[in-house]
């Protein structure tokens, strides 16, 4: 099987050249906006070149297995080879999704942030868990993640967080995820042991490099200080470390006080600020609303985009695509990937 059609390796590889050709003229860094599109193409082609050259040498490695199977007739071979049919699978699943991700921002890094609906406790909980799928997904994904702000609930889970995801195509995988996520179980919380339901929101936003231009006029902002809640130590919860930054056109509100120094929390605010203003500008530009604000609605019954059921049955399903998986453990455990493939092939029917 010959997969250098399918990827198209051949123009991307002459791609490739030309713009690390480009890359090492002496003016390169003259036009900064440019460069940083350019180093953005060569990772992108570098990566999905080296992703074309893992499938076929694995499937040139399967394919050898097979024969040597056939010819000896040695049925200790057929782990080996299930093993790496599995791996093969995986990887051109991964292709797949990847070719589906088209959008100008898909390969950037993204910012994702989960707030629990009313409730209380049960909700928090509930975001809590949310935020430890998104994580372990993360992981298994090899990105990586920092949590910018997190204040934790008063009793169990939390009331906010926001994450950065550091890795290729981090916001176009991601942006699957925002909207209402409703949980039905028993609640750990009541001493009745009766069934709760509780919601919680996703927000996702790509990214911006520094090289993008987003113009905020400071005396938009209203910026307070306040000291750190919950663990940190003596220090975050003496000092006025914590930052809150209100963008008064838009009505914006972003915080952060994960960090000690007033400084970085201001840092990272002004990343989430400038990540959801960047989003506005382009829905703006577009003359249309994006997939994230339509899923902008109240944190309640009847507007999710996907329910987990832990009793009196487990099931996860995706209102959107009808997608549906039984074994709830392994999703909260980050494994999610099918539904992120088939909101993509959704999506694209949609269109």
């Amino acid at each position: 099987m010959n997969f250098g059609g399918i990827f198209d390796v051949d123009n991307k590889q002459r791609q490739l050249k030309e713009l690390q050709q480009k890359s090492t003229s002496n003016d390169f860094w003259d036009n900064r906006e440019n460069a940083q599109n350019i180093l953005q193409k060569i990772s992108l082609l570098e990566s999905s070149i080296n992703n074309y050259k893992a499938i076929s040498k694995l499937y040139k490695d399967a394919a050898e297995l097979v024969e040597l199977l056939t010819i000896e007739n040695d049925e200790s071979l057929l782990p080996e080879l299930t093993t790496m049919v599995t791996e093969l699978k995986r990887k051109l699943d991964k292709m797949e999704l990847q070719a589906m991700l088209s959008d100008e921002d898909d390969p950037k890094n993204a910012i994702m942030t989960i707030h629990p609906g009313a409730g209380g406790t049960e909700s928090q909980d509930w975001a809590e868990m949310l935020m430890r799928m998104y994580l372990r997904w993360i992981e298994r994904s090899g990105m990586e993640s920092k949590i910018i702000n997190l204040i934790s609930g008063d009793e169990a889970g939390i009331k906010d967080v926001s994450i950065e995801v550091k890795g290729l195509y981090a916001y176009g995988y991601l942006k699957a995820e925002a909207g209402i996520h409703r949980l039905v179980r028993i609640s750990p919380f009541d001493a009745n042991h009766r069934r709760h339901t509780s919601f919680a929101s996703v927000f996702v936003y790509p990214e911006i490099d520094e090289n993008i231009e987003v113009d905020i006029n400071p005396d938009d902002l209203r910026i307070d200080t306040y000291r750190a809640s919950g663990a940190g130590g003596q220090h975050v919860n003496k000092t006025d470390s914590a930052i809150r930054i209100t963008h008064i056109p838009t009505g914006i509100v972003v915080q952060c006080q994960n960090e000690r120094s007033q400084f970085k929390n201001k840092a990272s605010a002004m990343k989430i600020l400038r990540a959801r203003l960047y989003q506005l500008k382009k829905e703006e530009l577009e003359k249309e609303k994006s997939e994230i604000e339509k899923n902008k609605k109240d944190i309640s019954w009847g507007n999710q985009i996907r329910s987990y059921v832990f009793q009196p049955y487990t099931m996860v399903k995706d209102h959107r695509t009808k997608h549906e998986e039984t074994n709830i453990q392994a999703v909260m455990d980050g494994d999610i990937d099918e539904f992120l493939r088939q909101y993509l092939l959704w999506n694209i029917n949609k269109e």
